[in-house]
């Protein structure tokens, strides 16, 4: 009978649909796992990443310490040189001063033995020598003249006294002079060296903080190659996984489309041609048979669809024999429905504009458009400007990247997509 022949036909295609769809999520599951891996390594290359800037920053903050340290020990180099210089000078200027000191005592010494002597001899001789200068005199004008010579050496004795006096003075103020000066620049010298120590510590201490921020960066940097490549591993996993959904998906609806035919043929070769009009019980009977088993085991929307449109055409009408839609390309709607031409149940995935997704963020699509969210998906085969219904939204065709049977749908941000994963739905083409 027919009607048994087309359930027969239905149950066997949705027990295959069915065994196919186990294991579409079984790989469903692994795309999933794969997802949640690569999504905690990019949250740890994100972390570490973040690490290694701010490693980077606090270098580059040392690094200008350790420029203005060396510029400090190299002008403290400089002073302490010339310091070094200068006390030098002023070691020698000392040992001058104090050698023409020495030179000045000894003058005055000696000026000031021969005036105590021309003095001692004065007081001691001093009367007799006038009477004697007196008598000896060849007249009044010689003996003034010996006194204003006796006069004249008094006065050149008092005056040597009172220039000794000065020069010893004034060495003396020289000498004290020349040690203030070097004993000022010795201490300069001392304090600079002092700091071009400290400085020169400093500068270790430095460069063993700068050290340290160079290895944390290169095992940070390590971290992040070792997180890029599980990311670069999960996107592959994902993609070798997409791809094996695909051909699984494919095999299942090739394996049902051959289990149907032979069923058909099967049943063909077997049972007679179902009459109406000499059997109306076996009809009401396959009419509850077929509500029956479209409720309990259809596992798949094409399947309910087909099933519930025919039980509806021959439950109208029982005396005319109904005609199963054409079914050529495996779908349950035909092109005059009104969701528009039914291409298939597609793979559905998810991606953004950012540069995880795409290399590059901001890019416009490859129909030279820039992207929105609710609208703009990516598949080949079809033209750009082709309208697709999925799941209520209707999207519109403006890139590619991804082989027909495959859609990509365009979110606002990379978690939305993420968040997406991977789904299969109906496509429906409206235009």
């Amino acid at each position: 009978m027919k009607m048994k022949k087309v359930l027969s036909l239905l149950l066997t295609g949705a027990l295959t649909v069915s065994m196919g769809t186990s294991v579409f999520a079984s790989t469903e599951d692994q795309i999933a796992a794969a997802q949640a891996q690569k999504q905690e390594a990019q949250a740890g290359l994100a972390q570490a990443q973040a690490n290694i800037s701010s490693l980077e920053s606090k270098k580059q903050e040392l690094e200008s310490y350790m420029a203005e340290l060396d510029a400090q020990y190299n002008e403290l180099t400089n002073t302490i040189s010339q310091l070094s210089v200068e006390a030098a000078e002023k070691e020698e200027e000392l040992k001058k001063v104090q050698t023409e000191l020495e030179r000045a005592k000894k003058t005055a010494e000696n000026q000031y033995e021969a005036m105590k002597l021309r003095i001692v001899y004065m007081y001691e001789n001093g009367g007799n020598s006038m009477l004697e200068t007196l008598l000896s005199s060849e007249s009044l004008a010689d003996f003034l003249n010996q006194a204003d010579n006796i006069s004249k050496i008094s006065e050149y004795d008092r005056n040597m006294l009172k220039q000794y006096e000065a020069t010893q003075e004034n060495i003396q103020v020289q000498e004290e002079k020349v040690e203030e000066e070097s004993s000022s620049i010795n201490s300069l010298l001392s304090e600079k060296s002092a700091k071009q120590q400290e400085v020169q510590s400093l500068v270790a201490t430095t460069g063993d903080s700068i050290n340290s921020y160079i290895s944390q960066i290169s095992a940070s940097q390590e971290e992040a190659n070792v997180l890029m490549a599980q990311v670069n591993s999960a996107d592959s996993s994902i993609a070798t996984l997409m791809e094996q959904a695909e051909q699984e998906k494919a095999a299942a609806q090739a394996a049902a489309q051959a289990a149907a035919e032979q069923e058909a043929a099967s049943q063909e070769s077997e049972e007679p041609e179902y009459d109406p009009e000499t059997d109306t019980t076996d009809s009401e009977s396959s009419s509850t048979s077929s509500d029956v088993t479209v409720e309990e085991v259809a596992p798949e929307e094409d399947a309910e669809e087909y099933t519930e449109e025919y039980t509806e055409e021959y439950t109208e009408d029982t005396e005319t024999e109904p005609e199963a839609p054409s079914d050529t390309d495996g779908s349950s709607d035909s092109s005059g429905s009104s969701q528009g031409t039914y291409l298939g149940n597609f793979m559905l995935t998810a991606y953004c504009n950012c540069a995880q997704c795409c290399g590059t963020a901001g890019n416009a699509t490859a129909s030279g458009v820039m992207p929105s969210a609710g609208h703009t998906v990516a598949m080949a085969g079809v033209p750009f400007g082709t309208q697709l219904l999925i799941n209520g939204t209707v999207y519109t065709v403006e890139d590619l990247g991804t082989p027909y049977g495959h859609v990509d749908i365009y979110f606002g941000s990379h978690e939305e997509a993420l968040s997406f994963g991977l789904q299969y739905a109906d496509v429906y083409q409206l235009n």
